[in-house]
């Protein structure tokens, strides 16, 4: 297997669909193999992918920080997931949003808009709130699925309100540390060079390297809950380990079994997008972990170039990251996920 999904990322790279990537596949708890291939960085100049590359995570922030602090925090008996959004945030509850919930943000069901760009009036967190404030909804609440990342910077919110404190010292002390995810973490501190480079800016004049390249977050200083997390691929694996083993992690409890199985639910069968909490079901069309993996399959994905999927059936997971927005907002990706994840469901099949 091993060979072949090396030659497939590399027939991906010659065509200038990614710069490189690094993949781990887990499977039954042990791991198949973990490889970087291809370039970190090709403009100016090329340099090589790495083990210890750190990524740009993207919306994988929503699954790996955002929701597993909810969990958390759910089973401190701080939430509920039927609580309104406007009994912590008494501001949101105008323009028809009295009613959403903790669940509705979510599950991609408030009605709220995907996105906005907020980023260019330069606004500040506290900016972006009072317009998401005013926002209208665009769909009834809990009768539609629209990915939205208004939702979870949202969470982000109400999460700092519940817990009284920043949201990246929060996630980094309750999960991070118990998970030794060490290089894990908003507003990164490493060396350039470990850094998978994301798109050019042309106010650095520069392409990004340790800065978040979704726009609204870095307007809201690097810290989301729906984007702005750079981890590295060994890191991601424990949160895996962990995910896949009903929330234990090297002998320690760190969610409930009843927290990870809830979230893995499909709350959105009146849609053709299957939402879980945070995960993306696999759907009965355009589901980027492919045509085999079984029904019970969840995961996500990150707009750099990143996703993780699990196939419970068989206990397997698969971990991609690349930077493919440092070639710019073209979508390859997009056929790139689901062709990679069928060849390996078929080798494992095998």
């Amino acid at each position: 297997m091993k060979n072949r999904v090396l030659e497939f990322l590399q027939q991906e790279i010659d065509q200038v669909h990614i710069p490189g990537a690094v993949i781990h596949i887990s499977y039954k708890n042990e791991t198949l193999f973990q490889e970087a291939i291809g370039n970190r960085v090709v403009f100016p100049s090329k340099e090589p992918m790495e083990l210890t590359t750190v990524f740009d995570l993207a919306s994988l922030t929503k699954v790996v920080a955002t929701l597993p602090t909810v969990l958390l925090l759910m089973e401190a008996g701080k939430l509920h997931l039927d609580d309104t959004i406007s009994s912590f945030l008494p501001e949101f509850a105008n323009k028809g949003k009295e009613q959403i919930t903790i669940k509705h943000l979510l599950t991609h069901s408030s009605g709220l808009p995907a996105h906005r760009e907020y980023f260019k009036e330069s606004l500040s967190t506290d900016q972006i709130m009072e317009c998401i404030f005013s926002e209208e909804l665009v769909a009834p609440t809990g009768e539609k699925v629209i990915y939205s990342d208004l939702g979870f910077i949202t969470l982000y919110k109400v999460i700092e309100k519940v817990t009284g404190e920043s949201f990246s010292e929060f996630v980094k002390r309750e999960l991070f540390d118990k998970l030794d995810m060490k290089e894990t973490c908003f507003l990164p501190n490493f060396k350039r060079e470990r850094y998978a480079a994301t798109e050019y800016s042309e106010a650095l004049n520069d392409y990004k390297h340790g800065i978040v390249h979704d726009d609204n977050t870095e307007s809201m200083g690097g810290i989301s809950g729906h984007a702005g997390l750079f981890s590295t691929i060994a890191d991601l694996a424990n949160y895996a380990s962990m995910i896949e083993n009903d929330g234990v992690f090297r002998g320690k409890r760190i969610l409930s079994k009843r927290s990870i199985q809830l979230s893995k639910r499909n709350f959105t069968p009146f849609s053709g997008e299957y939402r879980g909490l945070g995960w993306v079901m696999k759907s009965p069309t355009l589901s980027s972990c492919g045509d085999l993996f079984s029904d019970s399959s969840y995961g996500h994905t990150g707009f750099t170039g990143t996703s993780i999927w699990f196939d419970p059936e068989i206990q397997l997971h698969v971990i991609l990251l690349t930077n493919r927005v440092h070639f710019g907002r073209k979508d390859p990706i997009l056929r790139l996920r689901p062709r990679l994840h069928n060849l390996i469901k078929a080798q494992l099949n095998d």
